[in-house]
């Protein structure tokens, strides 16, 4: 276990290196002149030069990124031209809040997902299945974004049941106001509502029919005996893995999510420096999703082992 954890994090500190080199390049390549954009539009051609000297933009891209990697080495991340604040200050001001609203939407997505396979899987190829797996199928294929507009229009603007913007402030303001979070986390839950109630229906199936519930069942175990003692705890193991997977996506959808809602986390972060051309945001944040993700499969493939004592990692088979 602990040379499988070694091997995964030195694969995590490469992808980490390979994402920072391309979101670099990317941004730097995205249309426009930062120093135009924070000077504004009558800016001489003297003070446009001068801001590229001063920020390094004179330089050619490989020196540049060579400069951002020392520079994160020691643990700086930049500094933001536009908002005249450090990118690991803002990173700390905006994370938590992000961190709340992925870990409440997961909690969700976790609570309603389960009992939906359970049922799922019980009520095979019956009306229940059927209608359940027609809704699923729909919130799965929804944008984030619609999914977000459609509930600001019906249940904000319409209905005036939920305010249509976000709790404002840090942490404590947040929880403090939990009728408006619940519009930002149920559109980033339902999608991943339906692909691990999706997914753990397939898993449920799957041990239902294998050798070990057929001999449970024939040494007198009941129905939900078999399910719940025997089936469930195999079939859940892999969802752990799905969850760690599933980070990418939940933090893309996030980013929409906190611009709809103009919740005040990480996503609303990266958007407002897109437009603005906040290079050194862009990066910051791109970073500590990068090692978010990577931490997350890792942990989440440990956890799969202990969770099945059956997997032992690092050792031949």
């Amino acid at each position: 276990m602990g040379t499988y954890a070694v091997r995964r994090t030195g694969q995590g500190l490469i992808v980490v290196i390979v994402v920072s080199f391309i979101t670099f390049i990317e941004a730097h390549l995205l249309p426009g002149n930062p120093a135009r954009a924070i000077l504004g539009v009558h800016a001489s051609s003297a003070q446009i030069q001068a801001f590229d000297i001063e920020n390094g933009y004179n330089k050619a891209l490989p020196i540049q990124y060579v400069d951002y990697a020392i520079r994160l080495l020691r643990g700086n991340l930049g500094f933001s031209y536009v908002l005249n604040q450090s990118v690991a200050s803002l990173l700390a001001e905006r994370l938590p809040a992000t961190v709340i609203l992925v870990g409440l939407s997961v909690l969700v997505s976790l609570i309603a997902a389960i009992p939906l396979a359970v049922l799922q899987a019980v009520r095979r190829n019956r009306p229940a299945d059927y209608v359940l797996t027609g809704f699923t199928f729909a919130f799965y294929s929804m944008p984030t974004f619609w999914l977000g507009l459609m509930f600001v229009m019906l249940l904000a603007v319409k209905a005036h049941v939920f305010p249509p913007i976000a709790p404002q402030g840090g942490p404590v303001q947040i929880l403090q106001h939990p009728q408006g979070l619940v519009l930002p986390v149920l559109t980033l839950a339902l999608g991943n509502i339906a692909a691990f109630s999706r997914y753990l229906r397939s898993s449920l199936l799957d041990n239902l029919a294998m050798d070990y519930v057929r001999t449970a069942r024939a040494i007198g175990s009941s129905n939900r005996r078999a399910l719940y003692v025997h089936v469930f705890k195999n079939a859940l193991a892999p969802v752990i893995t799905l969850i760690g997977l599933s980070l990418p996506g939940i933090l893309s959808g996030a980013l929409i999510t906190e611009s709809i809602f103009n919740y005040p986390g990480m996503g609303l972060l990266y958007w407002n420096s897109a437009l603005s051309q906040d290079y050194p945001v862009l990066l910051g944040v791109t970073i500590v999703v990068a090692v978010g993700t990577v931490a997350g499969s890792l942990i989440a493939d440990l956890l799969y082992a202990v969770a099945d004592p059956r997997i032992r990692y690092g050792r031949p088979a």
